[in-house]
């Protein structure tokens, strides 16, 4: 028989409706859709990162500086390559009248913007404003209440308002900020006084080429030219590093969910399968009766399970491509992407592939499995259960590699891709072994007195009986309850148990060393019981470190190490007499006030591990140009959740406190003490100084923090439904053998009560045996989840998972009962005849 005769008889056979192969379509819908969806949307995002990074940094590279701009000789060698614009980025605020707003100060020259348009909402595109002029973000306008025309003050200066930004051509690139946009021109920070000696503000400056060159080797140049100026660089390819990542570790977990949702739901296939397959054993019957060998046999189902197979994994991509827009839309705050309609043609084979292979995998072994038996053979199915393939193995084996090779080649993070199939490979394993002992343990107990509880002992170990394929079932099923649970609920006791118990309600930065008393009686004056903390507040970059006369520059260092991420760039610096608080000394000393000695510096443990130092080594800062070198003295554990003052490097105060700096400081307030009246008078009498309401950086935080829990909760959305299909493909895999032992039970006289009881006997027990596998099962996977790849606390509520875990229980349950009933309505002497 050709290919073209097998799919005559295919198509004819193969109802217009999938009618037997819908739970097949359901499962590939689910995985397909799921993989499409997030391919799509990642390309089409890093592609707009890719072709508009140029308008997004705002020019071809970036060199960012704290507490000073480029010197004459850094920004002559700059200009070399092409056109600059230069700026300023601080905190400050925005005062009208009583109302004052944190700011995100955003100071910029004549020639900005380099490439894009910056435009306002009356349609006009501008560059910077004039000197006694600001053009608002629409959040700081609402805020202050004002509108084009009216005045706000920033620092000394009164500015009249002079638009509203509808587009910054450069703001996903400015990275986060405390407080909406406000831009002014580059001399404004100076004029208002905000950039006194010590302050703390950033500068940029950058350039677009004047002839096209490479910025990495711009950048290599300019790091050989200045080794030492602490250059954080920032390039066209790289626009936005911080979305790069959220858009590399968001599609990771995502594409891991959408393989985990395909891997469970392929379960759900070969249930499905081999629940379609036995509904056409008669009509197998008969085309070997009329002469087609196996061979035929094999190409007839083959074409239409593989049709089915497509028509979902199709239907998928449609709803993939179709979602995209909806995705984008709730993104367009966040991150760059269109919100019209996506289609990248790679992203879609890509899951079109992994639905095929996935179908490919868990289809096979039915359908080898009936190809080689003789017609006799095939009607005594149902007593005679058919033996297994090995020619499936061979099949099966090819499918797996092939989907490994998928996923190792397509993921961005080929380790992070590779554990999770072991992984889930090792879950298979553990659900297939467990199934197994559950068969054996059942087969060695005493059968019970009771009918009823002994034909429901019987059901799990019997020839041909389903309990693997339900234990696969029902262990992926309720561990994706326990997922769901873990994940949402451990997200939830991070927003509520730790961020709002440990922190200040001010920050207050750019405080005058001179002027720390009359900041602390003003803050006294409205609440005597404020307990107000200051520290010192510099930035510096560690130029180097290691034993004396040893040490690594760390401008040579071809790769940062891991975990030492605090000599990438400019970090916060600052000095103390004592420990400070949350932290906690794990070798070493602490100088004692006074100390007149070596400068002495205090690190973070983890730091020092991962850079390799040891109490002694040394260690070079550049502060404002100058360096500073100092010994370890100890190693320090830091309690980084407390939103206090957290520095990976504290010096003894005779090492920094020469270097012109001001201080940042943090007010906790008594109870129910008004805050108004202090926010007011800081803002009055400190002009230069940025008082941040953590109130406001906590509410950001929760609603990041739901946003990821949202997300994490639609995604892990899709493995539970997956592991739903896997259920009801188990169940109808196994209805029609349920049928035949269902008629023999009711011609022997069990009522309809006994039977649905033996059900629910059967599916309880394998239920409450594996809730303790999916317990644990669930948990680690959450734990890797929450700890590992969105790295926050493992806080979950236990509470919660157990009652999703007993809702899940119930829902099984609820399953079992709903595919008991067609079993109840079966005719006895209609199915009897049917054998």
């Amino acid at each position: 028989m050709t290919w073209g005769e097998a799919w005559r008889i295919a198509r004819r056979d193969l109802n217009a409706r999938f009618k037997g192969l819908r739970l097949l379509l359901v499962c590939l819908f689910l995985g397909t859709g799921a993989l499409a969806a997030i391919g799509t949307l990642t390309a089409a995002i890093e592609g707009e990162i890719a072709s508009s990074g140029q308008e997004l940094l705002g020019g071809d590279l970036e060199i960012e500086l704290w507490q000073r701009s480029l010197n004459a000789q850094e920004d002559a060698a700059l200009a070399e390559y092409g056109s600059l614009t230069r700026g300023y980025r601080l905190q400050a605020m925005a005062r009208r009248g009583d109302q004052a707003v944190p700011i995100g100060l955003k100071a910029v020259d004549d020639a900005y913007p380099l490439y894009g348009a910056l435009t306002l909402q009356d349609g006009r595109n501008v560059g910077a404003p004039a000197l006694d002029e600001a053009w608002l973000d629409r959040g700081a306008a609402e805020r202050l209440g004002v509108e084009p025309g009216q005045t706000i003050a920033i620092g000394t200066r009164t500015l009249t308002v002079g638009g509203i930004i509808a587009t910054e051509p450069d703001k996903l690139s400015e990275g986060f900020q405390l407080g909406p946009t406000v831009i002014v021109a580059e001399g404004l920070p100076e004029a208002a006084g905000l950039l006194a000696p010590g302050s703390m503000f950033q500068s940029k400056t950058r350039v677009a080429f004047a002839t096209p060159r490479d910025p990495q080797a711009v950048r290599d140049e300019l790091e050989d030219r200045f080794p030492e100026a602490g250059f954080d660089f920032r390039t066209a390819d790289r626009a936005s590093p911080g979305a790069d990542r959220f858009v590399s570790r968001m599609s990771e977990f995502l594409t891991l969910v959408g393989l985990a949702a395909l891997v469970i739901a392929g379960i759900g296939i070969g249930g499905g399968v081999t629940s379609y397959l036995d509904a056409r054993r008669q009509a197998i019957a008969t085309l070997k009766i009329l002469g087609a060998s196996s061979s035929d046999i094999a190409r007839i189902y083959a074409l239409q399970i593989g049709a089915a197979a497509l028509a979902g994994s199709l239907a998928g991509l449609l709803v993939g491509v179709a979602v995209t827009p909806l995705l984008a839309v709730a993104l367009s705050g966040l991150l760059p992407v269109e919100t019209g309609f996506v289609v990248d043609p790679l992203a879609l084979l890509t899951a079109l592939a992994y639905g095929l292979l996935v179908a490919f995998v868990f289809a096979a072994p039915p359908l080898l499995r009936a190809r080689h038996f003789p017609a006799m053979a095939l009607m005594r199915a149902r007593i005679a259960p058919l033996a297994r393939d090995r020619q499936a193995l061979i099949a099966v084996g090819a499918g797996l590699a092939a989907i490994v090779a998928l996923a190792l080649l397509t993921a961005s993070n080929w380790q992070l891709s590779g554990l999770f199939l072991i992984g889930a490979a090792a879950a298979l394993g553990l659900l297939a072994l467990l199934g197994l002992a559950i068969r054996k343990i059942a087969g060695a107990l005493p059968r019970p007195h009771n009918p009823i509880a002994r034909n429901a002992l019987a059901n799990l170990h019997r020839p041909g009986s389903s309990t693997g394929a339900l234990v696969t079932a029902l262990g992926f099923g309720l561990a994706a309850f326990v997922l769901l649970a873990a994940v949402q609920s451990a997200i939830d006791g991070n927003i509520e148990r730790r961020v709002p118990d440990q922190a200040p309600d001010y920050f207050v930065l750019d405080v005058p060393r001179d002027r720390v008393t009359a900041f602390e009686d003003l803050v006294r004056s409205e609440d005597p019981e404020a307990d107000i903390r200051t520290v010192p507040a510099l930035r510096g970059a560690v130029l180097a470190f290691g034993s004396d006369g040893d040490m690594t520059r760390t401008a040579e260092l071809e790769e940062i190490p891991d975990g030492a991420w605090a000599l990438r760039g400019e970090r916060g610096l600052t000095y103390a007499d004592e420990v400070p608080p949350g932290n906690t000394i794990v070798e070493g000393d602490w100088w004692g006030p006074f100390h007149e000695g070596e400068p002495l510096v205090s690190v973070d443990q983890e730091f020092a591990e991962a850079a390799g130092l040891e109490i002694g080594d040394l260690l070079t800062f550049g502060v404002l140009g100058t360096e500073r070198t100092a010994r370890i003295a100890n190693l320090r554990t830091i309690d980084w959740e407390s939103l206090g003052f957290n520095y990976v490097f504290v010096l003894s105060p005779n090492a920094l406190d020469d270097v012109p700096h001001n201080l940042a400081a943090t007010i906790e307030l008594a109870d129910e003490t008004p805050t108004a009246p202090i926010l007011q008078g800081l803002v009055r009498e400190f002009p230069s100084s940025s008082v941040i309401e953590v109130g406001g950086i906590l509410e950001q935080a929760r609603t990041l923090l739901e946003q990821v829990g949202l997300a994490t909760l639609a995604a892990a959305s899709v493995a539970v439904l997956a592991g739903l299909s896997v259920l009801l493909g188990a169940i109808a895999a196994a209805r029609a053998a349920r049928t035949y032992d269902t008629v023999i039970l009711r011609v022997l006289g069990a009522d309809r009560r006994q039977v649905l009881a033996m059900q629910l006997i059967e599916y309880g027990v394998l239920a409450l045996a594996l809730a303790v596998v999916a317990l644990g099962l669930g948990s680690l996977l959450a734990w890797l989840v929450i700890t590992q790849l969105f790295e926050f606390d493992w806080l979950p509520d236990w509470s919660e998972i157990f009652a999703v875990l007993g809702m899940g229980l119930a829902v099984v349950m609820a399953f079992a009962i709903g595919g008991s009933l067609p079993l109840l309505r079966a005719k006895p002497a209609q199915a009897l005849r049917t054998l």
